[in-house]
């Protein structure tokens, strides 16, 4: 991107348990100061209103781009768009398969496709377990193309608190691989660990 653009995200939520990590992507990207492109899935919306007290619009507003899950002819669903990358958070496995196959069939897995071809990052927040055979050889497949697999899993060293915690070190470590280093990430060896206790 430019020096005069400002940086772009795509942030997909798929329909996996897990709505808040997608939520929190978006208030990420307001604080950076990166410009988020939302598609929200028909599963996610379901999943929004199982998982929490927020509306789709109220959800969707937390984003500075929405886009319609079912408009192809997005900006987004063309490589010459320019953005960071596309993170989905979180990522079904019905999602994770689509992209896997190259057989899209909404914006969501067009722009994840579009992500790939491009060589830039696609980020899966996988939320799935236990997983069988067809998901790990799926998630392998997913790798040989360029995808990272980041599941969304807690990080006990950080010693988190509460559930909002352990919510905003996955994403900020999700954020990490866009080069965006977001403030609530505590980071071995900088706030936590031997180096970080030397140092204090």
């Amino acid at each position: 991107m430019s020096g005069s653009e400002r940086s772009r995200l795509v942030v997909g939520v798929s329909g996996a348990s897990g709505v808040v990590y997608g939520l929190r992507v978006l208030d990420a990207c307001r604080e950076l100061g990166v410009e988020s492109h939302l598609i929200f899935s028909k599963a996610a919306a379901l999943t929004l209103s199982q998982e929490t007290s927020l509306t789709l619009a109220e959800a969707q507003g937390r984003a500075d781009v929405v886009h319609k899950v079912g408009d192809i002819g997005a900006s987004i669903s063309s490589g010459s768009f320019p953005t960071l990358g596309m993170v989905i958070a979180p990522c079904s496995v019905r999602s994770m398969s689509e992209i896997a196959t190259g057989v899209t069939s909404s914006l969501l897995t067009r722009a994840a496709d579009v992500t790939l071809k491009e060589r830039r990052p696609l980020v899966l927040m996988v939320r799935e377990s236990p997983l069988h055979l067809g998901h790990l050889r799926t998630m392998v497949r997913l790798a040989e193309m360029g995808a990272v697999i980041a599941p969304p899993l807690p990080a006990f060293y950080a010693r988190p608190t509460n559930l909002e915690q352990m919510v905003d070190q996955s994403v900020g470590r999700a954020l990490d691989i866009f080069g965006l280093s977001w403030r609530p990430v505590r980071r071995w060896g900088v706030d936590l660990g031997p180096l970080a206790d030397t140092e204090a």
